[in-house]
């Protein structure tokens, strides 16, 4: 992977990369899309990050320390600008019966996609972190 992300760093096309790897196009473009942006967050200085910008570097999914290195900041001051400009994820629960029937099972997870919560949240409550299987 890091060597693909490498050759769209240094121009390579989708198509031509498609050619050499046969690795499916819709894959490649999205590593393109990340690649990209990575690129253009590189060219923002710190101070003039908007909330645009950042919002659409989480909803494609850096995290606090890849946009703190890409616009030669820190962790701590993208999360503290995040916080500014109120970008916060959403929790979003998974169907796991696709509606057959009601879910006994509660899955969540967080995204920047969404402008909304699943759940409301009027009691303490615990997060188990997994990973899927």
């Amino acid at each position: 992977m890091f060597v693909i992300a490498a050759a769209l760093k240094n121009g390579y096309t989708v198509e031509k990369l498609y050619d050499l790897t046969k690795i499916d196009r819709w894959f490649l473009q999205k590593m393109k899309l990340i690649i990209d942006y990575n690129s253009l967050m590189e060219t923002i200085d710190q101070n003039h990050l908007t909330s645009d910008t950042l919002l659409k570097a989480k909803q494609l999914g850096f995290s606090d320390k890849q946009i703190a290195a890409a616009v030669k900041s820190t962790e701590l001051a993208i999360r503290k600008k995040r916080e500014e400009f109120n970008i916060k994820p959403c929790v979003k629960q998974i169907d796991t019966v696709a509606a057959e029937w009601p879910a006994t099972t509660n899955y969540l997870y967080l995204t920047y996609n969404a402008i909304q919560h699943d759940l409301e949240f009027t009691e303490p409550h615990i997060m188990v972190i997994g990973s899927g299987v």
